[in-house]
């Protein structure tokens, strides 16, 4: 997606114009605040393409922030979203997860590896809405609507991040089909994209918890990976 908006949350101002200049090639906007609280200010008003947040921050950390940014109703609330942070710690990583960050990436990176994710994720969304084949997918009283970017339980609206809705369509267009974790991560991030089978596993539980009872549906094949049960 050119001229896509790249929000940052970041308080290190060489890592903010070292991605300026990577993501301009790309043809991307960068905007950049350097706290959790101006980030959040912004968000509640302008509608970014792709967030990425640091961790430690000054005053409200990322995690704070992050947390307030799903619980929020505004225009950013299921906004794709990656962390890049110095905490590679595997609990810092699931934390970020389950709060619902799209993905995590451990500093130093490289600006072309976290372009590549962002290119990842930028399409994803983008194909979801343009896709002409078949969008509109039902197991039991779950629903998608791939073309409009819309998850269902019942009549009610399911608040998903961008990686768990992947994961919902991608279980409700292959019912009953056993997947293993590489499987998945292919399916929803394209091959060879760098996520561990742990991130997968976060990914699952909190797409379970989203759909209540029905997150039932979604069965662990021991040592193997998961299915969707249609019935």
């Amino acid at each position: 997606m050119s001229k896509a908006l790249i929000f940052i949350i970041e308080d290190d101002p060489d890592i903010q114009e070292l991605l300026s200049l990577s993501f301009a090639h790309e043809g991307w906007k960068l905007l950049g605040v350097k706290t959790g609280e101006e980030g959040l200010e912004f968000l509640s008003k302008e509608k970014a393409d792709c967030i990425i947040l640091d961790l430690m921050l000054p005053g409200m950390d990322g995690f704070k922030a992050l947390k307030k940014l799903r619980a929020s109703e505004g225009p950013n609330k299921n906004t794709p979203l990656i962390m890049a942070t110095a905490r590679g710690e595997e609990a810092d990583i699931v934390t970020g997860l389950e709060l619902g960050a799209d993905d995590y990436v451990v500093k130093p990176y490289s600006p072309k590896v976290l372009c590549a994710r962002i290119r990842t994720i930028l399409r994803r969304v983008e194909e979801g809405r343009e896709d002409p084949e078949k969008t509109l997918f039902q197991v039991g009283d779950l629903s998608i609507d791939t073309a409009r970017h819309e998850a269902y339980k019942g009549e009610t609206g399911l608040e998903l991040s961008a990686t768990e809705f992947s994961l919902l369509a991608h279980f409700l267009s292959n019912p009953d089909i056993v997947f293993s974790r590489g499987q998945i991560i292919s399916a929803i991030h394209g091959s060879d994209y760098p996520v561990t089978d742990r991130s997968v596993d976060v990914q699952i539980l909190s797409l379970r918890r989203k759909l209540a009872e029905a997150g039932s549906r979604i069965e662990t094949i021991r040592g193997v990976g998961y299915r969707f049960k249609a019935s």
